[in-house]
């Protein structure tokens, strides 16, 4: 992501007379940055990436006097590392992220001048493992997902963890299909994959009483270190490329958001994962397991700067857009309960910003 960062840079070199509007907390009126720069940037997250797409349209549509949000998919560690870089219009206004920012990226943010972050959890997904609709529809453990994809397993006779030896589906369970362990993800700046590693490969080790005796270090290097051998392919971010892929060999896998599987729904399908089909429903109720929430990040400095942003902010929550029965849901979004999303209206409507002790 460096290379990313640093074009990201050059693309928005602005004169610092912009830097110091954001710097001097108003020394500069909103005019001033709005000829510098007048719409909103945002990066991050490929599975918020769409949401925030049509979000940006209707808000576009909505609000003709402001231009439409410029959106980057950079993946959550990527997006979240060029928000946190700085305060001013060479830095992006928003984040989205598949997974919660952290304490270490709340610190660094700090130290870059980017103290006052509000955090808009927006909803949930699921990450679904999915193959052609030409291929037999899989039905999966969280076990056997963690066999088919770590990079070190527990010896079956000694319990001691090897390279992993297994090379097909049906070598991890005899009830799975002899067909190469081939499975299309994300990279490691990617929320999703992150996500992945923590609920499906962590869920997996669970099953397994010598690694749970391993020291701390030792046990997360050997749940969460996706093996390299071919079995497990980084795909990049863009995850309508793994559905093409998918598309074009019925024999791999793939992992991505729930919302991505809905929309194309004609090509391929999700496994079951410990007998649960991804659902909207079971999603919703997290009897799917590998569910996750969903966020972007809102840099407050920003937010009487950049013309738009607190627009951008009421059509996002607004219930024709995250509700039960709004636009988001019909793209997959999973909404929050009625509570917590009023819960978390409350929080935008009075731009309430996240504590270093909260961030996780």
């Amino acid at each position: 992501m460096g290379n990313r960062a640093r074009q990201y840079s050059r693309r928005s070199s602005w004169p610092m007379l912009a830097v110091a509007c954001f710097v001097a907390a108003g020394a500069c009126s909103n005019g001033q940055a709005q000829a510098v720069r007048d719409y909103i940037s945002i990066v991050g997250s490929s599975t918020v990436y769409p949401f925030a797409t049509v979000v940006a349209e209707q808000f576009g549509r909505k609000n003709p006097k402001f231009k439409t949000p410029k959106i980057e998919s950079t993946g959550s560690g990527g997006g979240l590392k060029l928000f946190c870089d700085g305060v001013g219009v060479q830095h992006p206004d928003i984040a989205n992220s598949s997974r919660p920012i952290t304490a270490s990226e709340v610190a660094t943010c700090a130290q870059h001048g980017v103290k006052d972050i509000v955090e808009v959890k927006i909803g949930f997904d699921g990450i679904v493992l999915a193959n052609s609709k030409a291929a037999k529809q899989l039905d999966l453990t969280l076990r056997d997902v963690y066999l088919a994809l770590a990079k070190t397993v527990p010896d079956p006779a000694s319990g001691k963890l090897v390279p992993n030896p297994y090379k097909v589906w049906s070598q991890v369970n005899a009830a799975l299909p002899a067909v190469d362990i081939e499975v299309l993800g994300p990279p490691p700046t990617s929320g999703t994959r992150d996500a992945f590693v923590e609920l499906a490969m962590d869920g997996g080790c669970k099953a397994f009483p010598s690694i749970a005796a391993l020291a701390a270090d030792a046990r997360n290097a050997a749940c969460r270190t996706m093996r390299e051998d071919g079995g497990y392919v980084e795909a990049g971010e863009n995850d309508n490329l793994i559905v093409q892929k998918l598309e074009a060999n019925p024999r791999a896998m793939g992992i991505f958001g729930y919302s991505f599987l809905e929309q194309n729904a004609d090509k391929v399908q999700g496994s079951r994962v410990n007998g649960v089909a991804p659902e909207f429903d079971t999603i919703a109720d997290a009897r799917y397991p590998i569910s996750r929430p969903l966020f972007f990040y809102v840099k407050k400095a920003h937010v009487d700067q950049i013309p738009g942003i607190r627009e951008y902010l009421r059509e996002f929550t607004s219930d024709s857009a995250w509700g039960e029965f709004g636009y988001l849901a019909d793209k997959g979004l999973i909404p929050l309960q009625d509570n917590e999303r009023r819960a978390v209206l409350a929080q935008v409507q009075s731009l309430e910003t996240l504590k270093p002790a909260a961030a996780h």
